[in-house]
């Protein structure tokens, strides 16, 4: 039976869904690469406000969660999946973190959080990204998870150059009791963080991130970049002193980094790994046993998936990140917080549908292909 699929150009097409789900299979632990799922959250549909929009469904969210640690990946908590800045605000952040770091101690998962300065509205001096910073810090660090030091959208509207940027990081790793990841979010994901760094010169501003680095390497534990600029990342991994990691956030070209040459590789904290978590987990367990063909041959595949769920403008792919999850049996409903389900069109969506069900992703193909057709239905579509 075929399911009509609206194309860009508004013609329907005829596609033939999958019949029996793809089983994929990891040895556990995972022990080659680390490897973060930056995870999103799952609204509370039913509750309408029109002064709290983020209102989350905890049950839902964690059980996510919990899939993800069960498939052997770590949880990157309250990152921009979690639309950090999208609709969900600090303090539903802040109770995110709590939550999910709770869980994580009592199944024995692996997860690091987000901190970062969005407790603050409008204009703010140096001293106060400092202060929202060390707020957020502190909170991670008393909910026993890893802090992932995540660009600041204050600190780049603020400050006046590189001096800024060394001045505050300085401070931050100083006072940080854990070893931090520092997280270089390019402005295709965010487009407030044009110029992070204290340059738009990209060669420029790898080198005040470098000494960022070099002047407290015991106190990082490693860097996520975020730029989908796989060379770029390469040339950096190689510049980092020894025992600080990279984690790969290219969503683009993450299987080539991940594999890695004969000088290094990378390691990952992806959004993508949040749809495609069996899959990761399937890959990365046969890299573990160095089958590089096998590895390659899992991942490749969901390349054209991620590419498109991240296609311009990237800040919308979370959009396409909870459809997947909506049709794979995760959550009930696809819903958002800020009512960010309706920032992709579409035909958009319908892509995103084909291609998770070309490489088998979803647990139950019948499931997926009924919500599919709801969805069609819905908006006026006769599938």
């Amino acid at each position: 039976m075929t399911i009509l699929l609206p194309s860009e150009s508004g013609e329907p097409r005829a596609y033939v869904p999958r019949r029996e789900a793809v089983s994929y299979a990891a040895k556990l632990p995972l022990r080659s690469r680390v490897v973060y799922s930056a995870a999103h959250v799952v609204a509370d549909p039913l509750y309408a406000s029109t002064d709290a929009p983020a209102v989350v469904d905890w049950d839902a969210t964690l059980a996510f969660r919990r899939h993800l640690w069960a498939h052997g990946l770590g949880v990157a908590e309250a990152m921009d999946t979690a639309q950090r800045g999208m609709g969900l605000g600090w303090a539903g952040a802040a109770e995110l973190i709590r939550r999910s770091s709770a869980e994580a101690r009592s199944v024995g998962g692996q997860i690091v959080c987000g901190v970062g300065t969005d407790q603050l509205t409008g204009a703010a001096t140096l001293g106060e990204v400092v202060d929202a910073y060390e707020e957020q810090l502190a909170l991670v660090e008393e909910a026993g998870a890893q802090p992932v030091l995540m660009a600041s959208r204050a600190l780049a509207a603020v400050a006046k150059g590189p001096v800024d940027y060394l001045a505050v990081y300085e401070r931050l790793l100083r006072q940080s009791t854990d070893r931090v990841i520092l997280h270089w979010l390019g402005p295709m994901f965010d487009p407030a963080l044009t110029g992070y760094w204290g340059s738009t010169d990209l060669d420029a501003a790898t080198e005040t991130f470098l000494d960022v680095i070099a002047a407290q390497p015991d106190k990082v534990d490693g860097i996520k970049v975020s730029l989908l600029d796989a060379g770029r990342e390469i040339a950096l991994r190689r510049r980092l002193p020894e025992g600080v990691r990279c984690y790969t956030g290219d969503d683009f070209n993450y299987p080539e980094l991940i594999e890695g040459d004969e000088q290094g590789f990378s390691h990952a904290l992806l959004g993508i790994f949040d749809p495609v978590a069996p899959l990761a987990a399937s890959a990365v367990s046969s890299l573990d046993t160095g089958d590089t063909a096998g590895f390659r041959s899992v991942l490749d595949p969901t390349v054209e998936l991620s590419r498109h769920l991240f296609q311009a403008p990237t800040r919308f792919y979370k959009t396409g990140v909870v459809l997947l999850a909506w049709l794979a049996g995760h959550q009930s409903h696809f819903t958002m917080v800020g009512g960010l389900q309706s920032a992709r069109s579409l035909p958009h969506l319908a892509k995103a549908y084909e291609l998770a069900d070309r490489v088998g992703l979803f647990p139950d193909p019948a499931l997926a292909e009924d919500r599919m057709r709801r969805l069609l239905t819905l908006h006026g579509v006769d599938a």
